[in-house]
């Protein structure tokens, strides 16, 4: 996943969903070839020059500013995670790569511990590319056996679109697939060179439409709660579920 590559689609896609009257210009009315946005426009927008910003979508390596990213942020209209995303695509960490995405991840005992404990709430330990690190007995009965299945597939993305019964189980399964997709498009913004989350992007993108078309999308999300509507076997009327989400910084 180039960085500069993924920087220039983030930017195209942030700005082709604003139109010149949400940004304050004066719209002529003529025909626009492109939605949203012009570069033009949006260079006016933040006081840069358009060759710049032009060099800057087309992932020309460049050292940007964070006077001009924060300038970008402002144009474009993003929230503190798509602020924060732009940020990450832009001025990465700063040294080698650390190639560590391969090596297990762990659970620290006293996670483990409290997932017993919430013995009649179903709860989960997630990681990244969202892999599922842990289960308790309650979270495998409400969406499936995650312990039972291979290393590789123990993965909250994976199950959304490749399992069957995902489907069916959410009642509102095209909006959660969606935040999914963006929370994993968010890690691969912190996580550029992570080949296992290159490969499982790869594979989803060729196997399911809906996935291939979020994905392109390129929104961003940070779930911290909200709540899960549930149509399941085991019972006759649909259920509720308030998700309250941590997620861990490996």
């Amino acid at each position: 996943m180039d960085r500069n590559t993924a920087l220039g689609e983030f930017l195209r896609s942030r700005r082709a969903r604003i139109t010149p009257r949400q940004a304050g210009l004066c719209d002529d009315g003529g025909s626009r070839r492109v939605p949203g946005l012009r570069r033009e426009e949006v260079a006016q927008l933040a006081g840069m020059s358009v060759d710049y910003y032009v060099r800057m979508e087309r992932g020309r390596h460049l050292n940007v500013s964070e006077t001009v990213l924060d300038a970008l942020s402002r144009a474009l209209r993003l929230d503190p995670v798509e602020r924060t995303h732009l940020f990450q695509l832009a001025k990465p960490a700063a040294g080698r790569p650390r190639h560590t995405a391969t090596r297990p991840q762990p659970v620290r005992p006293g996670l483990r511990d409290l997932l017993r404990i919430l013995g009649h709430t179903p709860a989960l330990v997630l990681g990244r590319r969202l892999d599922v690190l842990a289960s308790n007995q309650m979270a495998r009965a409400l969406l499936t056996d995650f312990d039972a299945l291979p290393h590789r597939e123990r993965n909250l993305v994976r199950f959304m679109f490749c399992d069957g019964t995902a489907r069916s189980l959410y009642t509102h399964w095209d909006i959660h697939a969606r935040d999914i997709v963006a929370s994993l498009r968010r890690d691969a913004g912190r996580h550029p060179h992570d080949p296992l989350l290159a490969e499982l992007v790869g594979e989803l993108s060729v196997a399911d439409g809906d996935f291939r078309r979020w994905w392109a999308d390129q929104n961003v999300h940070r779930h911290t709660h909200g709540s899960k509507h549930f149509h399941h076997p085991m019972t006759r009327s649909p259920c509720s579920w308030r998700a309250e989400t941590r997620m861990s910084t490996w």
